[in-house]
């Protein structure tokens, strides 16, 4: 068999080398679907993956990509889980994609779940976010939930090196422990174009926050760090002071008080101290305001961290009658925080993150 399909690739990429490229594409469709059929599954994927990348090599994105995403649904069908072969297939044909191709964003998607509710406005420092995950190959049949940590690494790093910020964002979130510093330099780079440094928090900002929202805690600390290093040898006239103390080291910027509040709000986060994140959002109320949209991000941060639980807003009828039916309190079934049950984050170590 394995010299019958390595027959049926050779014919198929001698027609991809004489330039007929819908033909070798309309084959590999009819080729696969029969080994489909039958469930001989590593014969169609052998079929498709070869073809695919022989299409993509010769630029013939639109043909590559749809037989790579009907490679991954051979994957979904045969409930192939993810390992070195099976995504080694995914990225070696996800690397020779255009950045331009319509196709490859939905292979991306297809194999990866993905961050569909996370809104990144395209107002510098403007984001929220509410966590939801698709279900797609990677995710389904892997061990983590939000789809597998490399494919999200290569896909996002192939977007920030297209300046694709907003798309590489929801990938690097996701990805591996090399992920952070893709992010930070990405961030920084879109940074340094707007030439001024007070805004240096807002982009810090864009990477800290969101990590702390996915439970990776140390990415956040990670990417905090590359930033006030960076940020500090870029700008010496900011005055940067080093703060000691037995358990930690704190860099501060006397004339960016919300980068200061950034790295004391991950000491908090470390240290599960609530008396000093309600001390810190106090002292840092009215530049948290300037910044204009950190409120919800923190919220969560308050819940998900702190036990802190977003106040709810009184209704005086809805109040009564909850009294008058025995109605429970606003935390919920289960005192699990409404916020956590609806992120489905029920700690703030996201199992499914590095």
């Amino acid at each position: 068999m394995a010299s019958k399909v390595d027959r049926i690739v050779a014919r198929l990429q001698q027609k991809i080398a004489d330039g007929d490229y819908y033909e070798a594409q309309q084959q590999t469709r009819v080729a696969a679907s029969r080994h489909i059929k039958t469930q001989n599954w590593p014969a169609a994927i052998d079929i498709l993956s070869s073809v695919a990348q022989s299409l993509l090599k010769a630029g013939q994105g639109g043909s590559g990509g749809d037989l790579c995403n009907m490679l991954v649904d051979v994957y979904k069908q045969a409930e192939l889980k993810p390992d070195a072969t099976t995504k080694g297939r995914l990225l070696t044909a996800l690397r020779l994609f255009d950045g331009e191709e319509p196709t490859r964003k939905k292979f991306i998607t297809g194999m990866l779940a993905y961050v569909v509710k996370l809104r990144v406005f395209k107002r510098i420092g403007v984001f929220s976010m509410l966590i939801k995950y698709t279900s797609r190959w990677s995710a389904k049949f892997g061990e983590f939930p939000a789809g597998d940590p490399e494919l999200h690494h290569v896909a996002g790093s192939l977007y920030a090196a297209e300046h694709e910020t907003y798309e590489a964002e929801k990938h690097l979130l996701l990805g591996t422990r090399d992920s952070a510093e893709v992010l930070f330099k990405m961030e920084y780079a879109w940074y340094k174009e707007s030439d001024a440094p007070h805004t240096a928090p807002l982009f810090a900002a864009r990477a800290v926050l969101p990590y702390l929202l996915v439970g990776n805690v140390r990415a956040a600390n990670a990417c905090y760090r590359l930033f006030a290093s960076a940020l500090s040898a870029d700008h010496p006239g900011l005055g940067v002071q080093d703060v000691a103390t037995a358990s930690s080291d704190v860099r501060v910027f006397p004339s960016l008080p919300l980068l200061n509040f950034l790295g004391l709000l991950l000491l908090a986060v470390q240290r599960g101290a609530p008396e000093v994140y309600r001390g810190l959002v106090h002292k840092y109320a009215a530049q948290i305001d300037e910044a204009g949209t950190w409120a919800e991000a923190l919220e969560m941060v308050a819940e998900m961290y702190f036990g802190i639980q977003k106040p709810r807003q009184s209704n005086p009828l809805m109040d009564m009658m909850s009294g008058l039916f025995g109605g429970g309190g606003a935390g919920g079934a289960g005192g699990q925080p409404q916020q956590q049950r609806r992120l489905g984050l029920g700690a703030p170590a996201a199992e499914a993150l590095d």
